[in-house]
């Protein structure tokens, strides 16, 4: 609510010096809390940037990659130029390959197990790169992801940092969810090698307590960015950007305009500290992993990754969806798309009874329900109460007639 009373539009130092000291403050502190190697924070000659989302972090530093690899090989190559990622990578990146000009068939998805968690191979992603190198391709961008959304899977960045030296690549890594818990010093390892990537992003309005929109973007190198997005249009000239002593965000970002978001972060680390936040985050797992204990230790559910942070990803077992019924298991466990109707019916009704609300995803063919925690207000017995509606349900879904469930009509 002060944000928007303020009405600050700090697009440059002299339209607000306040909104724009106060950015970059916040930002080395939040680099500080995360352990972020100097050189992505403003004491090191690197700095921080308050973006509305992740989709847009990923947009500014891959122009500045594109741009970067352009005036060296000529930008009538664009069309040379190919980008990585897993599977598993959020939506958000091949959006913005698009308006980057990436075409369509440079850009790389590859395929990811379910034997290493869904995480980037480092050897594929070398791999790929070879062949692509081998067609007279220019290997520009990887997206790697701490934390990806459907089940929070984890990419090792050393391992993949050390693939793309070797070849000049820009590496962004997504933690957009995963980074808020990166506070803990006992979790800090999952964004380790991250020194290795030039730009690092997580979102705070996800699991930080802090109001949509605001996504914390370092990169080693601000003047990339800056080549690539700055306007200078004589209306907006004036002396201290002149001096080239001031931060003038607006050539970070998409947009010109922007809002006054680092006092909504601001007000969030003041308010609870560093050690209450990482308290809060701690608890947060800790409910995760009770949750989890309570659904593992019914024989009738499987936990379908191995839980990170305080995502839970599971579904009713196809053995427990198999017992007793008089269709012959080896058919009911092959045919994958029964397992699946028979887990979507479950989440349908856990999230029609008003009492719980859980997502989906599907993965490597599953149909897989998520519980995720998060939430200020969430207490230990909302957990077990929301373990109980699972188990609830599950024991209806599992007695209905197995014909009706079979034959497609799981209504």
């Amino acid at each position: 609510m002060l944000a928007t009373g303020f009405n600050v539009v700090g697009f440059n130092w002299m339209s607000s010096p306040a909104a724009t000291e106060l950015e970059s403050i916040v930002m080395d502190w939040l680099g500080e809390m995360l352990c972020l190697p100097k050189s992505f924070l403003f004491s090191g000659n690197g700095g921080g940037v308050l973006q509305g989302t992740t989709c847009e972090a990923i947009l500014c530093t891959l122009v500045a990659a594109r741009d970067q690899i352009l005036s060296r090989i000529g930008k009538d190559n664009i069309g040379k130029l190919v980008v990585y990622c897993s599977d598993q990578t959020h939506s958000a990146f091949q959006k913005a390959s698009l308006i980057a000009g990436i075409y369509p068939n440079n850009f790389r998805v590859i395929k990811t197990t379910r034997s290493t968690s869904f995480a980037l191979s480092p050897r594929s992603l070398r791999s790929t790169i070879c062949s692509d190198i081998q067609q007279g391709l220019v290997p520009a961008y990887l997206c790697a992801t701490v934390g990806t959304t459907s089940t929070t899977a984890v990419d090792p960045l050393g391992p993949l940092c050390d693939v793309t030296k070797d070849y000049g690549i820009w590496v962004h890594v997504d933690a957009a969810y995963a980074g808020s818990i990166c506070i803990c010093p006992e979790f800090r390892h999952f964004i380790d090698g991250v020194e290795g990537a030039n730009s690092f992003s997580f979102n705070a309005h996800k699991w930080f307590f802090t109001t949509l929109d605001c996504c914390c973007l370092w990169v080693k190198d601000p003047s990339a960015l800056i080549k690539a997005l700055s306007t200078n249009p004589e209306y907006l000239r004036n002396k201290a950007t002149d001096s080239n002593q001031v931060v003038d965000y607006k050539d970070w970002q998409i947009a010109l305009s922007r809002r006054f978001r680092a006092m909504k972060l601001w007000l969030v680390l003041r308010s609870y500290g560093v050690e209450k936040l990482r308290n809060i985050l701690r608890s947060h797992v800790e409910m995760a992993k009770l949750f989890e204990e309570l659904i593992a230790t019914d024989k009738r559910f499987e936990i379908v990754v191995p839980r990170n942070f305080a995502l839970v990803c599971f579904r009713v077992s196809p053995s427990a969806i198999s017992e007793g019924k008089t269709i012959p298991s080896s058919e009911l466990l092959g045919d994958n798309k029964y397992i699946n109707d028979v887990n979507e019916k479950l989440l349908e009704s856990i999230n029609a009874s008003g009492r719980s609300y859980m997502t989906h995803t599907v993965i490597d063919g599953m149909f897989v329900l998520r519980c995720a925690i998060g939430a200020t207000l969430t207490e230990e017995p909302h957990i077990i109460m929301a373990s109980k509606v699972v188990k609830q349900h599950a024991d209806a879904i599992l007695n209905m007639s197995t014909l009706t469930i079979y034959m497609g009509r799981v209504d």
